[in-house]
């Protein structure tokens, strides 16, 4: 997983996103000329900007002083300001980390960026403006972009489950034990970032770098608020509890939605990619999980995340089918029956070697491994 702050300009995709990658860019080359600045605040860096050649550059959300812009405008640069009142940045370079969604938590989950983009996007999305569905669309393609820069070259795997699954049973235990599991092995974790088998996988990645005793006890505290409901404030402050006793997790994936909005995104996720177009969302996570995703037992959101992956693997339209397991042969034969008809769907093509169901989530590894994953 790519983590290097100068990963953009590393890849030669001439992004530039934070303000050492600025200064390494004007050190070493003297030129801004069709580079891409996102949303790096250049208050401070007037006289470069007024030096330094910006032909055909783009500033996306870029706090500057009026005489860099004018300066910028008239090299032929694309100048679009930050725009002002939103609690979300739409050119944000970034993924999100649970401290940036979860700021200010001290005052309740009402008042956290989370919250407020949430009561942005209610407000917005009924009244058919295009300048705000506009806003939506960039800060959205800028979560993919971010997105595909951290998962360059690392191993994927989703772990996709309900958010109904509550803390302190046996159920969250057992994913939780999976996500370490899978972590072990080399994978980078991806789920749905929300809570319940989401949190629960996230969080068996964030305590791979501990022993078990570390992961027995997060879960007892965890327990203590075993559901984002009645409180999403005491939900998410156990989390940071754990977080805030055991601060050297390891890293996964969150991908949650705003259009869920009642589903907070969980803490463990160290990187969180939250869309507001819930189908942009779905089809990219499961896009990005090239080692294959275990299914774990879900509701409607899981069986249709079951066959938004299956789609493309019958069809061979990202390429070689990637691994399915799904986990608990009760809940997938007969509570919703998904198992028979996927498995009739990959009959006599390339994706029937690449699908299982296994009893148990300490199979799942097991199975993956077996599948090509």
């Amino acid at each position: 997983m790519q983590t290097s702050p100068a990963h953009a300009v590393h890849h030669g995709d001439r992004e530039i996103e934070t303000l050492e990658e600025f200064d390494a860019i004007v050190s070493s080359r003297g030129t801004l000329s069709g580079f891409r600045v996102q949303s790096v605040d250049l208050t401070d860096r007037t006289r470069e900007l007024l030096t330094n050649d910006t032909t055909g550059a783009v500033f996306l959300g870029c706090p500057m002083r009026p005489d860099a812009a004018e300066k910028l405008r008239a090299d032929g640069a694309l100048v679009l300001p930050p725009v002002p009142g939103l609690p979300f940045d739409p050119y944000r370079g970034h993924l999100y980390t649970p401290g940036d969604l979860f700021a200010s938590l001290d005052k309740g989950y009402e008042a956290t960026p989370d919250a407020l983009a949430y009561a942005w996007f209610q407000r917005t999305k009924a009244d058919g403006d295009i300048f705000a569905s506009m806003l939506r669309a960039v800060h959205d393609d800028s979560m993919s972009d971010a997105l595909d820069e951290l998962l360059r070259g690392a191993r994927v795997v989703g772990v996709m489950g309900g958010h109904a699954m509550a803390r302190g049973t046996e159920e969250f235990r057992g994913a939780a034990r999976l996500g370490r599991a899978l972590t072990h092995a080399g994978f980078t974790v991806a789920t749905g970032g929300g809570p319940g088998a989401m949190e629960a996988a996230n969080l068996g990645a964030y305590a791979a770098p501990y022993d078990d005793a570390m992961l027995d006890e997060a879960c007892e505290l965890l327990a203590s608020a075993p559901s984002f409901a009645p409180s999403i404030t005491d939900w998410a402050r156990a989390a940071f509890e754990v977080r805030t006793r055991w601060p050297k997790g390891n890293h996964s994936i969150g991908i949650p939605t705003w259009f869920y909005g009642h589903e907070p995104p969980n803490a463990f996720a160290s990187h969180i990619a939250k869309y507001f177009a819930n189908a942009t969302r779905e089809d990219g996570l499961l896009a990005r999980c090239d080692a294959g995703v275990v299914f774990l037992p879900g509701a409607a959101g899981t069986v249709q995340e079951i066959f938004d992956n299956a789609t493309p693997n019958y069809y061979g339209s990202r390429g070689e089918p990637t691994p399915m397991v799904l986990v608990n042969r009760a809940h997938w034969t007969e509570r919703l029956p998904a198992w028979p008809l996927l498995r009739s769907l990959a009959r006599e093509r390339s994706m029937e070697a690449r699908i299982a169901l296994v009893d148990r989530i300490e199979e799942a590894p097991e199975a993956l491994k077996r599948l090509g994953g």
